[in-house]
């Protein structure tokens, strides 16, 4: 039976084991920071996956050489209302520039068919495989051997999650307190790394206190605009999320524990509906230790 959101949150060890999950992932931001720039904000990470999708499904049509037909990627987002036409359009045509994606040289040249490149489908293969290894800490399950073994699972797997996180309310819109930081470039990445600045796990007058101290090192940090992120900031400030011990930009800043339980409740769903699905594709994991706690 899969993990339900409740039972994730339920797990005691659950916001620690998030942790080394956002850890991995700052690590790609890391080590290839243009790649991961795909997923600077909320709506490019949705757009990303419903173009990996669009590649997956023309594979296992029967697609000799699959690739992603514009038009057919267009109605997937225009679907989902994540963008214009104009937006999604130079999304792709910003990932080739990126050689993110590359022409396919096979097809009709006129429907402009792009494919991922090597790179790009690596990193994908990684993005799952960090969400399997997180279950497996959970319950001591073997997703990740499993997945790791068979290659062709990638191709089977992603299309079904893309569907179904896309198809859940409160991943294609986050909640308002993480969502409001999702929508700003490199937003979900300072978001991730504030949720690993956390000095300790002691809550404060419901506060967790931070290693921030200066605003514009940390636009300089993730390549933010000062000014754009210092409006957010103070956005957030008003809702409750973030504050300051001391003077307002220049002391220690500390979160909400309401943002920690709406990105753990983010987390927990996204879980949720990959272990569904590898549930569904692959079948239930083989449990090889007790369930961590």
């Amino acid at each position: 039976m899969a993990l339900t959101v409740n039972a994730l949150l339920e797990n005691p060890g659950f916001h620690d084991f998030i942790l080394e999950q956002t850890t991995a992932f700052l690590t790609i931001h890391r080590t290839d920071p243009k790649l991961a720039s795909i997923f600077g904000t909320h709506q490019r990470w949705m757009l990303a996956h419903v173009g990996m999708a669009q590649y997956f499904l023309d594979a296992l049509s029967g697609a000799s050489e699959p690739v992603i037909v514009m038009a057919r990627y267009l109605e997937q987002v225009r679907r989902y209302e994540i963008a214009s036409v104009n937006t999604a359009d130079s999304f792709l045509k910003e990932m080739v520039v990126y050689g993110i994606a590359l022409h396919a040289t096979t097809g009709d040249r006129r429907h402009k068919p792009i494919i991922p490149s090597p790179r790009a489908l690596e990193t994908l293969r990684h993005w799952v495989g960090i969400h399997l290894h997180t279950l497996d800490d959970i319950d001591g399950g073997n997703r990740l051997d499993r997945f790791e073994h068979d290659p062709g699972l990638l191709w089977h797997l992603h299309p079904q999650i893309t569907e179904r996180l896309l198809n859940t309310p409160s991943i294609r819109v986050p909640p308002p307190r993480y969502g409001l930081f999702t929508w700003l470039n490199s937003g979900g990445v300072l978001v991730d790394w504030l949720m690993t600045s956390v000095k300790n796990s002691e809550v404060v007058d419901g506060h967790f206190l931070t290693q921030v101290r200066s605003v514009p090192r940390l636009a300089e940090m993730f390549r933010i605009s000062r000014t754009h992120l210092t409006r957010k900031l103070r956005e957030a400030e008003d809702m409750g999320s973030i504050g300051w011990l001391g003077q307002r930009g220049r002391s220690t800043m500390w979160i909400s524990k309401a943002l920690v339980d709406e990105y753990n409740f983010y987390q927990a769903q996204k879980l949720s509906v990959i272990d569904e699905t590898f549930q569904e594709v692959a079948g239930p994991p083989m449990i090889l230790s007790a369930v961590q706690t």
